[in-house]
């Protein structure tokens, strides 16, 4: 069984596609996805246990009244990870949370579809100066050209607030209040194409780096991990979640209906206790926030590329900044350095979602 959960990728970032679902609603009828709808999640893992968000299997997070909710690895096998059982149809996640030193260690936050949209934050446990994003549209691993790297002081030993702020019309991953990089939906298609399509939040930790696994995840992970110096810890202090109901009109909805194979926006029902809701199936700002990005201090200096050539894409300087209230967004975005292509060469990353949740990683060499 586990085998059939595997994915060998080569790619230039090992922020890694998730190509496991239990069901692909494009491939064949699932259940339909359970919204979080109007609900604004807002919590303080320092007061302890979420039920929003459920432990996996082989998992047990543990709580810390000043540190937050504590994903710890011991050993070369433990791969602690949660996931939400609701899903958002756009919508916006704050996180704030210190990611797990150690070379050999990864931290991860990701939204993820059903039909295998995904969007990433990834930490290594090696690189305090840096964290990487990605994302993947329909589970296509044909090409990793969509990854990129961005600066942020002490992220293995400070709190920051990590952000996606995710809408019909592009995609923004944010850091304590500012934009380090733009995804505009226009134009997207194919293994480039938007994600679009209802996903969960999974928040998660695990060993890439150790006997057994390929050189090259070994090597992007920072070498092998020591654990004489376990236990490997990532603090997630707090949670914000908000769910534009598809972006439209809707008020509430109780789930999300797939009404074709299409896996686009554009063909998901919202639905309210039975009811479809008008989802206005055009293009439209988001009009449903109520959220504020948090703000923090200025901890940017560079996003760098990872092989995007994207020109749906703009990556955030230390002058980048986003703002949201009152249901609107505005955000202003420098360019950094000109995306480039980035060899593929020697980096194998495995897939990690249900992997994750029996906590056991296989790679192949």
């Amino acid at each position: 069984m586990l085998s059939q959960l595997l994915t060998v990728a080569v790619a230039a970032t090992a922020v890694s596609a998730q190509t496991f679902t239990k069901c692909d609603p494009t491939k064949k009828d699932c259940p339909f996805p359970k919204a979080l709808g109007s609900k604004i999640i807002d919590h303080d893992w320092t007061k302890g246990k979420l039920d929003f968000i459920k432990d996996l299997d082989g998992t047990k997070i543990e709580y810390d009244s000043s540190a937050g909710a504590v994903y710890s690895i011991k050993e070369p096998a433990n791969a602690p990870t949660t996931e939400s059982d609701q899903y958002i149809f756009f919508g916006q996640v704050d996180v704030t949370m210190k990611a797990a030193p150690g070379a050999g260690i990864v931290t991860s936050i990701v939204l993820e579809s059903d039909d295998l949209d995904e969007v990433d934050w990834e930490w290594v446990g090696s690189e305090n100066g840096r964290v990487q994003t990605n994302y993947f549209s329909k589970g296509c691993t044909e090409t990793y050209t969509r990854g990129q790297t961005h600066a942020v002081v002490d992220a293995l030993t400070e709190y920051h607030t990590y952000t996606f702020r995710w809408t019909r019309e592009k995609l923004e991953w944010i850091i304590n209040g500012q934009v380090v990089r733009t995804l505009n939906a226009a134009g997207l298609s194919g293994c480039d194409g938007y994600p679009q399509t209802p996903m969960r939040i999974k928040l998660g930790s695990w060993v890439a780096g150790k006997e057994g696994n390929s050189p090259g995840t070994i090597e992007w992970a920072g070498g092998l991990a020591n654990f004489a110096n376990a236990p490997f810890n990532a603090y997630y202090k707090s949670i914000r979640i908000q769910d534009f109901m598809g972006g439209g009109s809707a008020k509430e909805a109780t789930e999300y209906q797939y009404t074709d194979r299409s896996g686009t926006w554009q063909s998901i029902k919202v639905v309210n206790d039975g009811k479809a809701v008008d989802n206005d199936n055009k293009s439209t700002s988001s009009s449903a926030s109520k959220t504020a990005t948090k703000t923090g201090p200025t901890t940017l200096s560079t996003s760098t590329p990872t092989g995007s050539a994207n020109p749906a894409e703009s990556s955030g300087a230390s002058g980048s900044s986003s703002t949201t209230s009152g249901g609107s967004s505005s955000s202003q975005t420098t360019s950094g350095s000109a995306p480039n292509s980035t060899s593929a060469a020697g980096k194998a990353v495995i897939s990690l979602g249900s992997v994750f949740a029996a906590s056991l990683l296989y790679f192949v060499l």
